[in-house]
């Protein structure tokens, strides 16, 4: 018998990122221009979750209020937090009575692709799998959880990297943090899981181990292109992961037919919109919800920022900035 098809998901965005070194929550940092929470959701989606359960905890009204508008989202709160599987634990309420799928992501990967998660989903109910994670290969794995199969390639466990033994250590194929469950399997499991760790947390992978253990049928398939497999820890991660993002920004719009002389001495916000035959200069900046017809010429050393609306054919000289809408009272010329 198959599984029902709609699926909701819960997105992990509760913790305070003390790598970060920061007091805004971790997943409103922003990558090209728009927080990394937004990106995951907008996966969510794409891929047709009738609700999305965000787990807030550090800075929940900053969040909160910023999306309180976003009738799909409902934010649950994490009081303490205690692990993966507590956070998810928060919304037992609001999976309670739910038959479909459930799909576990993290709120600091905005390197999540909406066609990674389309093939999460399809593999889970191809497979009609009480749980699906989807897995990348490593070049370098060091401090991820390594995927666990046997010799016909079924998968185990997920065993955590401090917890490998030395021949563990070489797996290549890691957790990635994407998760799909048969909900009332989920919410079996969860009951189940002890903080028998050393951080004293419950975790998330425990409850696969769980359905494992009682005879259900778990499935890893091997989705996530190794860069996308980035979250964000620290500053250094967060600058990494918006150069990978500035570059699939610009190659959708190469593919467009815009024209960007120099990509590497450009930078371009992911909601900004160009048009076909437009020509963007080295060392140009377009910031924010910005709509750029066809034909037009950018730079070099243009500033456009959020609001701007240029029509088909229109030039932004050598260093100008503009303003909202491109009328002469909006630029400024002269080097800053």
């Amino acid at each position: 018998m198959g599984q029902v098809s709609e699926r909701v998901a819960v997105v992990l965005a509760a913790g305070q990122s003390t790598r970060m070194n920061t007091r805004l929550p971790k997943v409103l940092h922003e990558v090209c221009g728009r927080p990394m929470l937004e990106y995951v959701i907008d996966a969510c989606r794409a891929v047709g979750t009738k609700a999305i359960y965000v787990v807030v905890g550090y800075g929940r009204e900053e969040i909160e209020g910023r999306y309180r508008d976003q009738k799909d989202l409902v934010f649950v709160e994490q009081p303490e937090q205690r692990g993966t599987g507590h956070a998810v634990m928060c919304c037992r309420e609001h999976l309670e009575g739910f038959s479909g799928q459930t799909l576990i992501l993290c709120g600091d990967a905005p390197l999540i692709r909406k066609e990674t998660l389309q093939t999460l989903v399809d593999k889970h109910l191809a497979e009609s799998s009480a749980v699906t994670v989807a897995t990348a290969v490593l070049h370098d794995a060091s401090g991820y959880g390594r995927i666990a199969r046997d010799a016909y390639g079924n998968i185990q466990g997920i065993v955590e990297h401090n917890d490998c033994d030395e021949k563990q250590l070489q797996i290549q194929e890691v957790n990635t943090g994407y998760f799909c469950y048969q909900t009332p399997l989920l919410l079996e499991a969860l009951e189940r899981i002890t903080p028998d760790n050393a951080k004293n947390e419950y975790y998330l992978t425990d409850a696969l181990h769980v359905l494992l253990a009682g005879g259900h049928k778990a499935t890893a398939v091997t989705a996530v292109a190794e860069e996308d497999a980035m979250g964000v820890n620290n500053r250094a991660q967060l600058a990494q992961v918006g150069k990978i993002m500035q570059q699939r920004i610009q190659s959708r719009l190469l593919a467009g037919g815009v024209t960007i002389v120099d990509p590497p001495n450009t930078w371009i916000d992911d909601r900004a919109q160009i048009g076909q035959d437009t020509v963007i200069e080295p060392f140009t900046c377009i910031r924010g919800r910005v709509e750029i017809g066809s034909g037009c010429r950018i730079g070099p050393f243009a500033y456009v920022q959020d609001g701007t609306s240029l029509a088909d054919g229109q030039t932004v000289p050598v260093f100008t900035e503009i303003r909202q809408q491109a009328t002469q009272d909006d630029r400024k010329g002269g080097s800053r």
